[in-house]
Formats: C-alpha cells, sequence, structure tokens
C-alpha cells in the first residue's frame, strides 16, 4: 500500500498480526472458496453430479489469488461475491458449472463471518486469560499491602493493593464468561438459500427434504461448527453481531476502568506501568514518565465501547428478510471491535507483566489520613478505659481539626498522632496507640478476600485454560 494512502493504526500500530490476518482479504478469499469447496463435496455425497475432478481442481486453486484481477472484475460487476465466483472459476475452468450452486451471496460472505469471529473469539479469550493470569499473580503478591482506598476520589478507609488487583480480575472474569457465552452459542449460517427458506436447495434434490437438511448439517461440520442456525433470512440475524460486540465492548469498558485506575495511581507515584530505559515520557519536559500504555488501553476501548452502537442500530434496521445497509457498516464494525480488543489486552497484558509497586510513597499516603481515621479506634479505646465519650469525641475533634489546619493552611505533614500522645488526656491509652494506628488493622478481611477469591474462582479458571497459558507464556514487548 502507498504511504500516501489511509491506513488504519490498527494495522500498523496497535493490533497483533495473527488478528489482522483472520480479517485479511487473503483469509476472507481462501474462506469463500473452501466454502464452495464444503458445498461441492457435500452436494456430490448427496447424489448430485459432481467430479472428484472438479473438487480437486478447486481444491489445488484455494491460494491463488491475483488481487489486481479480481479488483477489476468488481469495478465490472459492481458486486463483490459475483466478482469471486468469476475470478475462481477462471481458475478452475472444469469446476464453473458447480462453483456456488444453489447458494446466494450471504453463504459466503456470512458464514464467512462466522468462522473470522469463531476465530476471533478465541484469540480474544485466550489473551484475555493471560492477563488475568498476570493480574492474579500481582493481587497475590500484594494482598496484604494497606493502600488508601478511594470513595468520590477522597480518602476512605483503608484497602489493600493486591485488593483492589483482585476488583480488577472479577469485572475480566465476568467478561471471560460473557466472551464464552458468545462463542459457545455461535452457530453456522450453513445452507439456507436466498430468503432462508432452502428453496433452491430443495429444487436440487427434487423436493427431497431430508438431503437438504443432510447438506446443511455436512456443510455446517465441514466448516468446524457443530451447529447451524435452524432458522434464517438472506442473512443470519444481525442480534448476533449485536451480542458478540456486546460483550467485547464490555470488555471495552472494563480495561478502561482498570487503566483509569492506574493512570490515577501513577499520578500518586504509588503503581506504575513499565517504562524502558530508552523511553521519552515528553519532547518538553524530560523528568516526565507518562502512563502511555494505560492511556492507549483508555483510548481505544473507547473507542470499542462506542462500536456497540453501530452494532445495535444494524441490527434495528435490517428490514424483512434483508437490507444491504449492514454491509459497509459491518465491514467496519466487526473487523475494529475485534482489532480494537485485542489491541486493548496486547497493551494491557505487557502492563500486567510489569507492574511496579512503590510501597514507601503509598506509606507516606497513609500517614497523612490515617490519623483522621484512627480517631474512631482511639475513641472506643479511650471510652474501654473508662473516659466518657462525648468528652472524648470533642477533645478528639478539637486536636483533629489543629491538625488538619497545620496541613492545609502551613503545607505540614498531619501530627494528629503526635498531638494526642503530648495530650496527657489520653494517658489511659498510650501504650496502645501505636497498636491502634497500625494500617494493617484497617485493613479489615482484605488479604483474605484476595486469597479466598483466587482459590474459590480465579484459580478454577486459570486450570481450564492451562494448556494455552503454557503455548503463550512469553512477554509481550509492543513495538511501539
Amino acid at each position: 500500500m502507498s504511504e500516501k494512502a489511509y491506513k488504519s493504526c490498527l494495522s500498523t500500530r496497535y493490533a497483533s498480526q495473527e488478528m489482522q490476518y483472520i480479517f485479511s482479504e487473503h483469509y476472507k478469499i481462501t474462506s469463500y472458496r473452501k466454502l464452495w469447496i464444503y458445498l461441492a463435496k457435500s452436494q456430490k455425497e448427496l447424489g448430485l453430479e459432481i467430479s472428484e475432478k472438479q473438487i480437486t481442481q478447486m481444491e489445488k486453486n484455494i491460494d491463488k489469488i491475483d488481487y489486481e484481477d479480481l479488483k477489476v472484475e468488481e469495478s465490472k460487476t459492481r458486486h463483490e461475491v459475483f466478482a469471486n465466483i468469476n475470478i475462481f472459476a477462471k481458475l478452475c475452468p472444469t469446476s464453473k458449472g458447480i462453483i456456488h450452486s444453489g447458494a446466494t451471496s450471504c453463504y459466503v460472505t456470512d458464514n464467512t463471518d462466522l468462522i473470522i469471529m469463531k476465530e476471533g473469539l478465541n484469540i480474544i479469550i485466550n489473551r484475555l486469560v493471560a492477563v488475568i493470569k498476570e493480574l492474579s499473580e500481582f493481587a497475590l503478591n500484594y494482598c496484604a499491602l494497606p493502600t488508601l482506598g478511594f470513595t468520590h476520589l477522597q480518602p476512605a478507609q483503608l484497602t489493600t493493593v493486591g485488593k483492589r488487583a483482585m476488583l480488577w480480575i472479577h469485572d475480566l472474569m465476568v467478561d471471560e464468561k460473557n466472551l464464552n457465552s458468545c462463542l459457545n452459542n455461535l452457530k453456522f449460517r450453513g445452507v439456507k438459500g436466498t430468503t432462508g427458506t432452502q428453496a433452491s436447495f430443495l429444487e436440487k434434490f427434487d423436493g427431497d427434504h431430508d438431503k437438504v437438511k443432510q447438506l446443511d448439517k455436512l456443510v455446517t461440520t465441514m466448516a468446524g461448527f457443530t451447529q447451524s442456525y435452524s432458522i434464517t433470512g438472506q442473512t443470519y440475524s444481525r442480534k448476533v453481531d449485536l451480542d458478540v460486540i456486546s460483550a467485547l465492548s464490555s470488555l471495552g469498558a472494563s480495561i478502561h476502568k482498570i487503566c483509569s485506575d492506574l493512570r490515577l495511581l501513577a499520578s500518586m507515584k504509588e503503581v506504575e506501568e513499565p517504562f524502558e530505559t530508552t523511553q521519552i515520557g515528553s519532547s518538553a519536559m524530560p523528568y516526565k514518565r507518562n502512563p502511555m500504555r494505560s492511556e492507549r488501553c483508555c483510548g481505544l476501548a473507547r473507542h470499542l465501547i462506542t462500536l456497540h452502537s453501530n452494532a445495535a442500530n444494524t441490527f434495528a434496521n435490517q428490514w424483512m428478510e434483508r437490507t444491504l445497509d449492514d454491509s459497509a457498516n459491518r465491514r467496519i464494525t466487526i473487523s475494529e471491535s475485534f482489532l480494537t480488543a485485542d489491541a486493548c489486552l496486547l497493551t494491557l497484558l505487557n502492563i500486567s507483566q510489569g507492574l511496579i509497586v512503590y510501597p514507601k510513597v503509598i506509606e507516606s499516603h497513609i500517614e497523612q489520613e490515617l490519623p483522621f481515621m484512627a480517631t474512631e479506634n482511639i475513641l472506643s479505646a479511650m471510652e474501654i478505659a473508662g473516659i466518657d465519650r462525648q468528652e472524648c469525641h470533642e477533645r478528639l475533634r478539637i486536636l483533629s481539626h489543629e491538625a488538619s489546619n497545620q496541613v492545609k493552611q502551613h503545607g505540614k505533614k498531619n501530627d494528629l498522632i503526635e498531638r494526642i500522645k503530648f495530650d496527657s488526656y489520653f494517658k489511659p491509652i498510650f501504650n496502645q496507640i501505636d497498636l491502634l494506628i497500625d494500617p494493617k488493622s484497617f485493613t479489615g478481611r482484605a488479604a483474605q478476600q484476595v486469597v479466598e477469591f483466587y482459590d474459590e474462582e480465579v484459580k478454577s479458571l486459570l486450570e481450564r485454560y492451562d494448556e494455552q497459558l503454557k503455548r503463550n507464556s512469553s512477554s509481550v514487548n509492543l513495538s511501539i
């Protein structure tokens, strides 16, 4: 392709070669040709006059594609499938009469889309599980490290670094379930004819309904599917596309949430994504360590989220048995959904393999906020020691405001605990104060929840994908 022509950044920068290939012209055209071979083989098996020589000729020419010749032919016919039939027939003159016999264009286009989506879902699910595995190791490693929790983006009760990561994993596991449901429910369009009635095939088999049903089953099996949709119009229902893209879009939302959290944590210098020694954060500010991978994920995920509305509108606007305004939209929406999801997961996997935690920074942030949170513990300890609760509450309120004033007005550290330690009023609990302000005593069951969730839910999921994880165990290096 000329450098003066538009190229999708999904191809040049972000998506994997593996995902790009299944959406390539080569994969599409060879799939068309294989589908014509499956149809001919099945028709031959069921008694139509088709020779082995005709089938062999088609098989020998599956990968012989002259793209320029095809381009010229399509410009003449203004019909993609018809142009492909003509070009394939030139390569297989003996087979010319049986190519696409009895079929409609959607026999090859829709069935190919379903083949591609099946392959794409397998790639996406395997990448997703790899991310879950990496984040699980991170979560377990930091399951007990206290960190400030945030509600309304304001400091709240402490949680742990691992618990926060396990929340991300929970959402990704929902995505795995949704995507697997799409994969398991995905069927083949099969051999259904012009408006889904199979009339042309019924005519070929002299009204033999059983042979038409067998034809559908044979082709479906050859294409690698166990079932075909038992009822279709000219196309399989675009509700199928909507379900698949909904699951991918939902995955995009999960990735956006995770990477937004990482960007906020990077801003606070608590957690960072990988950063190479030669990496440039800013062309003007040499010190910058921008979270560019997380930002990339958010940008791509935002696009992925919006593609859901395209799929919904395409399904909603399918008039009667079919209307062609779905074609151009689906060429963009289906491919970009998978390529974008692939790019997001590749980047997130790279991030997950190299997350950096800064415990001392986290500790300093806790020290700024924990004294205020500890007042409830101190109040309870004083009450147990026999001190009037309301009186103690007022004393703590005054000291808290004094400490807060030091922080807000003078930029100093939070010295509330020092004020309490030097106030003789709190002498009954002086020997308990350090224990009462231990950050680990504020995280509740966070560490246990991480381990329990891993043992009860995450572990079994990872075990199901053990073989795939072993095959894809290498680190991801992003070229750009």
